[in-house]
């Protein structure tokens, strides 16, 4: 299983990558970061991917009204009987010369982690770069 430096490293490697953070839920820190970020850099890239997140989280046309702000958009089959569709895999912002991919990640240990990838809109392709990166955070889980 490879580490969160390893596996930053090959997020890189999708076509197109430009940035990869792995960003803490609750805080909006980032964790690990590679490749270069526009407009403020890192952080800045994780606070607003963060502020994203938990728009979306409060808004019940995304959760449904009985989850609107729930504690996080991960869903937990087991405590509320919601099924695997219920469980967020990734979102989606595209503009006119990039996309910004964020990819949920659980981790064996408290708190909750995303995957951010800014890629080059001309260089990538979305539909594989979102494939290539649930691999990648399918390997990224610690237990």
């Amino acid at each position: 299983m490879p580490g969160i430096d390893e596996s930053l490293q090959r997020a890189m490697g999708i076509s197109g990558a430009r940035g990869v953070n792995l960003v803490d839920f609750t805080s909006g820190l980032v964790i690990g970061t590679v490749g270069e970020w526009p407009y403020g850099g890192a952080d800045a890239a994780a606070a607003g991917a963060t502020e994203m997140v938990r728009a979306a989280r409060d808004n019940a046309a995304f959760v449904g009204p009985e989850r609107a702000a729930a504690p996080e958009p991960f869903g937990d089959a087991d405590s509320d009987g919601l099924g695997k569709g219920d469980v967020w895999e990734d979102i989606v912002l595209t503009a006119g010369d990039r996309y910004h991919l964020l990819r949920f990640v659980e981790l064996g240990f408290d708190g909750r982690f995303f995957l951010h990838v800014w890629l080059d809109r001309e260089q990538s392709n979305l539909a594989m770069a979102r494939l290539e990166l649930r691999r990648l955070s399918d390997e990224l889980v610690m237990r």
